[in-house]
């Protein structure tokens, strides 16, 4: 009697894949999984005192751009403001990378702000105000806005091709499953990505 390969016991194994491909993500696989061009967003903060700024409502990308800025900028601070916690510290870094931004008290903004060197805020108000007030030169990338079924297939095939477990076919997203999900949820890729989430979970009995 031949062996089976430990791995065929995998629950997604049916599916050529090694988890449930829209499940969480650690930070270096969200990065991996990313569909986003940062090419003039690192060349802009070459310049002093630059900020750059996206805004948009949750679920719609903003941490996926700060966190592949951060990737190519190796002394990059990265730091992420919970809802009703409080602040944590406010790291240094070139550049600073501060999501949920509108998070911030008064006067940590204040403080933050007057340090100078470049910043990379997601955010959903328009923080160009105090960062004139501060000296900086604004750029502002409003997030999802130019979102497209084509382009969310790209992004969720990305995701699953992150969780094949060999070589071999997948399961694959189309274009036209992605407008239907558009025509749902609109830009909001995390209300996307949950209701995928739980269809590979029923497709294996789970859920």
């Amino acid at each position: 009697m031949g062996t089976v390969d430990r791995m065929d016991w995998q629950p997604f194994a049916a599916m050529n894949l090694l988890r449930n491909p829209f499940g969480e993500l650690t930070r270096e696989d969200r990065v991996r999984a990313a569909v986003v061009d940062v090419a003039d967003c690192i060349d802009r903060l070459q310049q002093p005192q630059t900020a750059l700024q996206f805004i948009a409502d949750c679920g719609r990308g903003k941490t996926t751009h700060l966190l592949s800025i951060a990737a190519q900028a190796p002394a990059a601070a990265y730091v992420y403001l919970p809802e009703d916690e409080r602040c944590p510290p406010i790291p240094h870094g070139q550049p600073l990378l501060i999501d949920e931004a509108q998070r911030l008290p008064w006067l940590v903004r204040r403080r933050a702000f007057a340090r100078g060197g470049a910043l990379v805020l997601g955010t959903h108000v328009d923080l160009t105000g105090p960062l004139r007030r501060a000296g900086y030169r604004v750029w502002t990338y409003h997030v999802g806005q130019d979102l497209t079924a084509e382009r969310l297939a790209q992004m969720l095939n990305r995701r699953i091709q992150l969780a094949q477990l060999r070589s071999g076919p997948i399961p694959q997203i189309s274009d036209a499953e992605a407008a239907d999900w558009m025509a749902r949820h609109g830009s909001d890729i995390r209300a996307i990505e949950f209701d995928l989430y739980e269809r590979f979970q029923q497709q294996i009995g789970v859920g």
